[in-house]
């Protein structure tokens, strides 16, 4: 088999677990006679320095010529006082609603050696184990009449019938391979489009009867993610709420360093971590791959349709942890403070290891 793989390092660490990724890739491809042709492309402020272009048409048509597309991170400090439409975080939404990316799959796992790497208790978060499923091309990210001037500024929320159905599917489609329990947030209560999303989300539901469904105000559903995480399989919400909700999740889980991401769509994917660039830290070979390495596993998972490749990847990064590696994001007293390059490196050696011990047969 022969996959095109289209790089997009982009900004801060960004090319430094992109890279991580790659050698990922190659190792576990390597396993179940898997080629890959990388193909990187210039995106966000490394596009606008080079073209004036946080993503330039000749990077988008590689997108839709690959079979997946996986994405570092966009953004920085020197950026941030550019027009809305040049700012690299432009090229991330553009490339989502041009690839026709609705289904944003956020894991949200607690991994055994890191049950005591967050603020909150460990018999609070030891099973952890759940998705968030954020509507990812609609909403107000790009409602229109969108602006401001010198007395207001204004956005508009809204999603049409197809957009809530498609999304709701997914969820319930993602249920049925877990828990079959969908918790769909949303602020009812008080947003009119959060009555329609609610109202599309119990019809599409009458397809899965099988499903159980919640619905959830999106304050309580943050404080929850808190209190109570387990209670957790799939939550299904739009974009806005979405991107909240998986950055909670994220210190939930240690560090939005150890957050993998797949954005799906009807014939595209794109892979990221959920970190961001972190420009205080980049070329300082500091970054956390496991993100990055997680989200090849995703791609494993849904993209590939290899999941014995998935289960190796993930595999890898539970028995590394087990042994004391970290990352500064993850560091903790007796456990030994590693580089990029070495947690990388030791994955590698644990994928090697359990293939040896455990050899799929293809």
């Amino acid at each position: 088999m022969n996959y095109k793989v289209v790089l997009l390092p982009g900004d801060g660490i960004g090319p430094e677990v992109t890279n991580a990724a790659v050698q990922v890739l190659k190792n576990v491809g390597s396993k179940f006679q898997i080629d890959f042709e990388f193909d990187e492309k210039l995106i966000g402020g490394a596009s606008y320095e080079a073209f004036g272009n946080p993503l330039t048409d000749e990077t988008l048509d590689a997108c839709y010529k690959a079979d997946v597309v996986f994405l570092g991170a966009v953004g920085g400090y020197k950026w941030e006082s550019l027009p809305h439409e040049l700012k690299p975080e432009a090229a991330l939404l553009k490339l989502r609603k041009s690839l026709g990316l609705y289904a944003n799959v956020r894991p949200a796992k607690v991994y055994k050696a890191l049950v005591d790497g967050s603020t909150l208790k460990s018999d609070v978060l030891e099973g952890t184990d759940f998705i968030v499923l954020r509507e990812l091309t609609g909403g107000i990210y790009f409602g229109q009449p969108r602006g401001y001037d010198e007395s207001r500024g204004w956005n508009t929320m809204v999603y049409d019938k197809n957009e809530v159905k498609r999304i709701a599917q997914k969820a319930f489609e993602l249920a049925r391979l877990r828990n079959k329990q969908v918790t769909s947030v949303d602020k009812a209560n008080v947003l009119e489009v959060s009555q329609f999303w609610r109202t599309i989300v119990h019809e599409v539901q009458k397809d899965f009867p099988d499903v159980e469904l919640k619905d959830m105000y999106v304050d309580n559903a943050a404080m929850q993610i808190v209190r109570s995480p387990k209670q957790f399989d799939i939550i299904l919400t739009s974009n806005l709420f979405g991107d909240i909700l998986s950055d909670i999740a994220g210190m939930i889980t240690g560090s939005l360093g150890m957050l993998p991401s797949a954005s799906l769509g009807n014939k595209y994917a794109l892979y990221e971590p959920v970190h961001g660039s972190a420009p205080d830290i980049a070329g300082q070979n500091k970054a956390n791959p496991l993100a990055a390495i997680a989200s090849v596993a995703m791609m494993f998972h849904y993209s590939l349709k290899i999941p014995k490749a998935a289960e190796l990847v993930e595999e890898a990064i539970e028995k590394t942890l087990a042994q004391g590696l970290r990352t500064a994001d993850i560091f903790s007293e007796g456990c030994k403070l590693v580089s990029t390059d070495e947690m990388t490196e030791t994955i590698l050696k644990n994928i090697n290891t359990i293939f040896v011990e455990n050899p799929v047969v293809v």
